[in-house]
């Protein structure tokens, strides 16, 4: 079968970058021929958006008085190529993919099925740049006489976040999925009470595949890490630094970054350079314990079997934290404070009991992989 991945675009995010490779694998070790549909960002964006970019970073940066950019096409594809320098040379390597400008030059007979997922390609803030957000539920498929199944798709929050005429549309279209799986618990109560289905709970694409399917990307020439306490933090901040000095100093280790500046509008094109997801995957190799504000960075210390403190990130949605925490019993690992952490200190920086861990996990992959084959037949 023939088969399409929607989810977003391929950029410097590890996790969505990893999340995707992982579905394609395990879908062509079923024996399918499987793309990832991915935004081609050497395409100029549509006029309507350039103007909505350029009036957006101009309020920003005028009135505002914010450290904004001000839309440009030349300056944008200088940024991504720099960003994406070493992230895109390994999606170019290890991912299949559909390069299009928009989902809707896809045509009836391209693909046989469509899967969505994962990631939070149904969180509305994130589609309605790409794909959009109905096509986000395959609106751009209808009336074709295709498969078309949700795996793990996210909505990254507990809060339904579509206005009324997006929740009557992606409705609509969410009636024409043969299936519907989501990857936080929350998920299934959102797609009751907004869309009318039912929805199974699912784990991220990349719990699909063992530490020993990711260590077999690192080439010869990956370095090893500067330290042996990961720090991958992306919202920094004093309070964050603190912790992370705190459990270095306790537990005499030395940390060590693994992300850039990439989302710093006032960092250089050289700092917002994301390094490669090869040195990415080889910090969790390394780690001794892991620091970690971020989705993805939780599930590989999960993966590689390390200690790992993970510091709730509100702005990019809790629910994502608590949902995966609670599947696997390590809620007390998640903090929201400097505070917090001080409290469950002792508890924090002492080893993780991994073998129930891994009993769960096989049954969840056990239900994944069936959920997968009985809908693609």
């Amino acid at each position: 079968m023939r088969i399409g991945i929607l989810s977003l675009p391929l950029g410097t995010n590890y996790g969505g970058i990893l999340q995707s490779y992982a579905l394609q694998h395990i879908l062509q070790g079923m024996g399918h021929e499987v793309y990832v549909i991915d935004e081609d960002k050497q395409f100029e964006y549509p006029l309507r958006r350039r103007v909505e970019m350029f009036v957006k970073g101009t309020i920003k940066r005028c009135l505002l008085g914010k450290n904004a950019i001000i839309y440009s096409p030349e300056y944008y594809k200088r940024l991504w190529a720099a960003r994406t320098m070493h992230t895109g040379r390994f999606v170019c390597e290890h991912i299949d993919r559909k390069m299009v400008r928009s989902v809707t030059e896809i045509g009836e007979h391209d693909f046989d099925a469509f899967i969505v997922g994962s990631d939070q390609i149904w969180r509305a803030r994130y589609a309605r740049p790409f794909p959009g957000v109905e096509n986000s539920f395959l609106r751009f498929t209808e009336g074709w006489n295709v498969k078309r199944l949700a795996y793990a798709a996210s909505f990254g929050t507990d809060e339904w976040e579509y206005n009324k005429a997006e929740t009557e549309n992606v409705a609509a279209m969410a009636r024409m999925f043969d299936a519907i799986s989501v990857r936080e618990v929350s998920g299934v109560r959102l797609c009751q009470e907004y869309l009318g289905t039912e929805a199974l709970c699912m784990i991220d694409p990349t719990l699909l595949l063992n530490a020993e399917d990711y260590t077999r990307l690192l080439g010869e020439d990956t370095p090893s890490s500067p330290g042996n306490m990961m720090c991958y933090v992306l919202d920094r901040n004093e309070e964050k630094d603190a912790l992370v000095n705190d459990i270095a100093n306790k537990k005499g280790l030395q940390p060590f970054q693994t992300n850039s500046r990439t989302e710093d509008y006032k960092a250089t094109l050289q700092e917002r350079i994301q390094p490669p997801v090869e040195q990415w995957l080889q910090g969790f190799r390394d780690a001794e314990f892991v620091v970690t504000d971020s989705f993805h960075a939780c599930i590989f210390s999960i993966l590689y079997r390390k200690p790992f403190v993970v510091i709730g990130n509100k702005s990019r949605g809790m629910t994502r934290f608590e949902s995966l925490l609670w599947m696997f019993g390590l809620e007390e690992r998640l903090i929201t404070s400097y505070e917090d952490y001080k409290l469950k200190e002792e508890k924090l920086l002492g080893p993780i009991d991994y073998e129930p861990i891994y009993r769960t996990l096989a049954d969840k992959r056990e239900d994944a992989l069936r959920f997968l084959s009985e809908f693609l037949l």
